[in-house]
This record gives structure tokens, C-alpha cells and sequence, in this order.
């Protein structure tokens, strides 16, 4: 069976959605915007390579796009395509981070993931910066 380019990216897109959605429903529990280092819950699959920067949440901004409250205390990242609530374990110089997708990124050229204010300064990531990330498994549950 020899499928069109097009149809061939239909599908590849849809398998990674699924993982997608795979992941978001295995990953769920765990407060809003926590993070923790070492990350609490293991890390599944290989390791990407991103960049990853700093932002600020908009002035007057009390909510993320994921209805979080947005201030300087919340911990989580940005990005434009993974949903809310998905679980991410960064990697940053000798640092694992467990956090989650908290608001819509603006998608800017150069970097892959924007952390929020509190984020990036719990583990000293400043301006844009090569990171590792993938996605987290949740913790196994004892019987």
C-alpha cells in the first residue's frame, strides 16, 4: 500500500497525538503548577533536546490559559501545542524538575518551551537555554 505524502502526515500526526493523549491520561493527579526537584515521578522515554526561555505573564493577568492563577509564584511552563496538565520532566545543567503545562506559549522563534517567572528562577534558568526534556510517567502506585 502506497500512501500519498499527505495522507502519510495525517497519520503520523494522528499517532502522535494519540501519544499525546496517552501520556496527558497516565500523567494525571498531582497539584496544579507543582514542580519538585528530584522530579517525583519517573521520567518515561528518551530525552529531548529544546530550548527554553523565560516570560512574563501579560499585565493584569490573573489567570493562565489553563485557569491557574498567573504571579510570580507559579510553576509550570508554557507551550503551544501540548495540553494542559501534561506532565514534562526538564533537565538544566545538573538539575531534573518534575512541572507541568500551565498556559498557552506564544510560540516564538528560537525556543521550543517558555517557563513561567517562579519556574525558571527555582532552577536559575535565565534568557534562552538548551534543556532536556521528556515526557513523565506518573508515580507507581504501592499496594
Amino acid at each position: 500500500m502506497n500512501l500519498p505524502l499527505a495522507q502519510r502526515e495525517i497519520a503520523l500526526a494522528a499517532v502522535a497525538l494519540l501519544a499525546v493523549v496517552l501520556a496527558v491520561g497516565l500523567t494525571r493527579g498531582g497539584r496544579d503548577g507543582e514542580a519538585s526537584a528530584p522530579a517525583r515521578a519517573a521520567a518515561t522515554g528518551e530525552w529531548y533536546r529544546a530550548r527554553a526561555g523565560t516570560y512574563a505573564f501579560p499585565p493584569g493577568s490573573e489567570q493562565t490559559a489553563c485557569g491557574l492563577p498567573a504571579g510570580p509564584g507559579t510553576l509550570g511552563l508554557a507551550h503551544p501545542v501540548l495540553p494542559c496538565g501534561a506532565k514534562i520532566v526538564f533537565r538544566f545543567e545538573d538539575q531534573e524538575i518534575l512541572t507541568q503545562v500551565v498556559d498557552r506559549g506564544a510560540g516564538l522563534p528560537g525556543r521550543e518551551f517558555d517557563l513561567t517567572p517562579g519556574l525558571a528562577e527555582r532552577i536559575g534558568l535565565s534568557g534562552i537555554q538548551p534543556i532536556q526534556w521528556r515526557f513523565a510517567s506518573p508515580p507507581e502506585e504501592s499496594g
